[in-house]
C-alpha cells in the first residue's frame, strides 16, 4: 500500500483520483425545426478554506480521465444516520482510512502555514443534496493531503485521495477544483466531477505565469536548474 508520505514527495502535485468520465456530447447541430436551448449561467469556483484560496485562472481545461474498482466502505465506523457525515467524529473516519490514518493525530490548524488538520468541511459534490465530507492535512513541508468521503446506505466510502504543494481547494458548481504549484514552476489546477461511485478527473492543466494560490511568495527552483555543487 502506497504510503501517504510518499505521495507527498512528488515534485508536483500528484493528483490520485478514481472513475470515468462520461461520454462526449454528441456533435450534431439543431434541426430545423428544434427550438435554441435556453443559455444557462456558469458556475464560478467558490473556496471551500477560505484562508488557503488561490487566486489564479477560473477554469482548467484539458480533459483527463483514469479508471479503477468501485471504492470500498470503510470498516469500523458506526452507520451513518439521519444526520449525515456531519454527526460523525472526522477523526475516526481518518483512522478507518489506511491512507489518511498516519494523519489522523495531527493538530487542528486555522491558518496556512502551520502543519495540521484544516477544519472539517461539508460540501454537495454529488448533487444529491446530502453533502461529503472533506479533511485536508497540510504538512511541515508544504504539501497538502486531501480525502473526500461520501456516505450510501450507512456506509462510509473515500471517494477522492489525492495531494500536492500548497494545495488551494475550490467548488465549481458540484464539482470539486484543486491549485497547486508544480516543481518546474507551472500551476496545476485538476477539476473532478462525481460519476455515480467517485470524484474523477475530468480536466487537468498546467499554466506558467499565473498567480500563485496562498501563501506562495516565489516559484520553486527546478531539480535540475539548481547547482549541484550547492
Amino acid at each position: 500500500m502506497t504510503s501517504p508520505l510518499r505521495l507527498l514527495a512528488a515534485g508536483c502535485a500528484a493528483l490520485v483520483c478514481a472513475g470515468a468520465v462520461a461520454g462526449c456530447a454528441g456533435t450534431d447541430g439543431l434541426g430545423a425545426a428544434e427550438p435554441a436551448p435556453a443559455v444557462s449561467v456558469q458556475p464560478r469556483p467558490k473556496a471551500v478554506w477560505h484562508a488557503w484560496s488561490g487566486t489564479s485562472s477560473a477554469s482548467p481545461g484539458a480533459a483527463a480521465s483514469t479508471r479503477q474498482r468501485p471504492p470500498e466502505a470503510l470498516k469500523g465506523l458506526p452507520k451513518v444516520g439521519a444526520k449525515g457525515l456531519e454527526a460523525l467524529d472526522v477523526r475516526a473516519v481518518l483512522r478507518a482510512d489506511p491512507r489518511m490514518r498516519p494523519l489522523a493525530g495531527l493538530a487542528t490548524i486555522t491558518r496556512p502555514g502551520d502543519a495540521g488538520l484544516r477544519p472539517p468541511r461539508h460540501v454537495d459534490l454529488t448533487g444529491d443534496g446530502t453533502p461529503e465530507l472533506l479533511v485536508a492535512a497540510d504538512t511541515e513541508s508544504g504539501r497538502t493531503l486531501l480525502a473526500v468521503y461520501t456516505a450510501r446506505a450507512g456506509k462510509v466510502y473515500d471517494v477522492l485521495f489525492t495531494g500536492g504543494r500548497q494545495v488551494a481547494v475550490e467548488t465549481l458548481g458540484h464539482d470539486l477544483l484543486l491549485r497547486s504549484v508544480c516543481a518546474d514552476g507551472a500551476q496545476q489546477a485538476v477539476r473532478f466531477h462525481w460519476d455515480g461511485e467517485r470524484l474523477s478527473t475530468v480536466t487537468d492543466e498546467k499554466k506558467y505565469g499565473s498567480r500563485l494560490p496562498y501563501g506562495v511568495t516565489e516559484l520553486p527552483t527546478p531539480a535540475h536548474g539548481r547547482d549541484s555543487a550547492s
